[in-house]
């Protein structure tokens, strides 16, 4: 199963565009990713989507915070909690990938490494994020979009999350951040690019079972007791 968490939304019109296209590519679930400004206004276009987008292709939305400011990112967070199957916050600023691992109300800390000639990660950080189950998404779009210096970096950057990722084993999700039809990409294509940075097979579709399991946790999250353990119904 191919899973995308941030296809970027617009439109009804463009947001269908991109899911018939992301279907005939072999995608099986995406998620449109809103920013803080644009969530409350795109849950209105869900039920219209819904149904342009009936047995072709399983969607959702991404609450994508975009803030380095980390009291505003927490009121976010917890403002859209219930209404977001996925909260995401954009990554770059060493404070806020630090702030976004420590919560675990965040469900994905996006592209730690933006604008960065590091990672954006660490030993200490990346026991954060397997501590709080908080996911670190690596974007297609920062390889497709990059040249030269500028690709060879972020791909240097990515490998060294890998190093982390395979001595820490926290959540890894890869996403194509896709903004037009022209960034949408078959999903041989999207493994294969990702194989060529350092991924192996099993990694790439472990990947994609984690952003399966992030949606599959926050339909249950009201139930929650504490990690592991969730209330069930008494049928009896």
């Amino acid at each position: 199963m191919f899973f995308d968490l941030n296809v970027k939304g617009s439109s009804l019109e463009n947001n269908i565009k991109l899911a018939n296209l992301a279907s005939q590519y072999g995608w099986h679930h995406i998620n449109f990713s809103y920013n803080q400004n644009d969530f409350q206004n795109a849950l209105t276009l869900k039920t219209d989507l819904r149904d342009s987008l009936e047995n072709i292709i399983d969607f959702d939305y991404t609450l994508e915070i975009k803030s380095t400011n980390i009291n505003e990112i927490r009121k976010v967070s917890n403002k859209f909690r219930n209404q977001a199957l996925c909260i995401s916050v954009v990554g770059g600023d060493l404070k806020v990938n630090r702030a976004v691992l420590e919560n675990v109300k965040i469900d994905v800390l996006s592209r730690p490494y933006l604008k960065r000639y590091d990672s954006g990660l660490n030993h200490v950080l990346a026991k954060e994020a397997v501590m709080n189950n908080v996911a670190i998404e690596l974007c297609f779009k920062d390889i497709l979009r990059s040249y030269l210096a500028p690709r060879a970096k972020i791909i240097s950057n990515l490998r060294d999350i890998y190093t982390l990722y395979r001595k820490f084993d926290f959540p890894l999700i890869l996403s194509s951040r896709a903004e037009s039809v022209f960034d949408i990409k078959t999903t041989h294509d999207f493994l294969a690019v990702f194989k060529q940075t350092g991924l192996t097979d099993d990694e790439i579709h472990k990947s994609f079972k984690t952003s399966k399991d992030i949606l599959e946790f926050n339909k249950h999250r009201d139930d929650l007791i504490f990690k592991g353990v969730r209330r069930v119904q008494d049928e009896a």
